[in-house]
């Protein structure tokens, strides 16, 4: 899946996420744990709102996402700013160096293709990070994936696109996501489609993960807030120390 026809639209889908809050949330948790400052790594950057944000409050940035189109977006709005573009794999990470902290936004974990893959991605954010270093990240749960998602479908129509989202549920509480994006030029239409799968994982699962990629977790909150994640949480943030 190369979300290459997503990113071109992925920022007016995305036009509510209040990019904003989530930074100075992230900011908070890192510098209430020693991290607030040096080397962060946007891992699953996608188009590169987070990075502006976080590189605003003063770390040196490198932003990383499988995507090309992703990045291409990102680079338009990176421009002038001291902010490194990699198009590298959550799970086939190679940085110059080590980094200080490092986030993942919205979701981005849920993409990996599965439990080997999450993984490798925190296996390769532990391999470049210093020790006493902080990862911050958010996963849509299984409650979520269970209940709001399921299998819905969903019509977003702005004055960029006309988009049909449409989700199934299955078994193993995944979600199989199909996306059809119609734009209008002149009086001709044009359709484009995209593919994915969202997967979800309980808890207890993320942060056995996270210990054996040799990650400590400090804190599971509920999205967004300082109160710990609740069985009814849409979205669970880690908070993890490399040891």
């Amino acid at each position: 899946m190369s979300y290459d026809s997503f990113a071109k639209y992925y920022d007016c889908l995305m036009a509510d996420a209040d990019y904003s809050r989530r930074a100075e949330y992230y900011h908070d948790i890192l510098t209430s744990n020693g991290a607030g400052k040096g080397i962060l790594l946007d891992l699953g950057c996608g188009t590169g709102n987070m990075s502006v944000l976080m590189n605003n409050f003063g770390y040196e940035v490198i932003g990383t996402d499988s995507s090309v189109g992703m990045l291409m977006k990102a680079r338009e709005k990176t421009a002038g700013l001291d902010i490194l573009l990699l198009n590298q794999p959550m799970e086939e990470l190679d940085l110059y160096g080590t980094v200080d902290c490092a986030i993942s936004a919205l979701d981005c974990i849920n993409h990996l293709s599965g439990k080997e893959a999450v993984q490798k991605a925190f296996d390769s954010v532990s391999l470049f990070m210093v020790k006493d270093g902080v990862f911050v990240f958010d996963v849509n749960t299984v409650f979520k994936h269970r209940t709001a998602l399921a299998d819905n479908c969903y019509v977003i129509e702005n004055d960029d696109v006309y988009c049909v989202w449409q989700n199934s549920l299955c078994e193993d509480d995944s979600i199989d996501i199909s996306l059809d994006f119609f734009t209008e030029e002149n009086g001709v239409y044009t359709r484009e489609s995209e593919y994915f799968t969202e997967r979800a994982y309980p808890v207890s699962e993320i942060e056995s993960m996270l210990g054996k990629a040799g990650f400590e977790t400090l804190a599971i909150y509920d999205d967004l807030t300082f109160s710990p994640v609740r069985d009814d949480s849409l979205r669970a943030v880690f908070v993890a120390k490399k040891r």
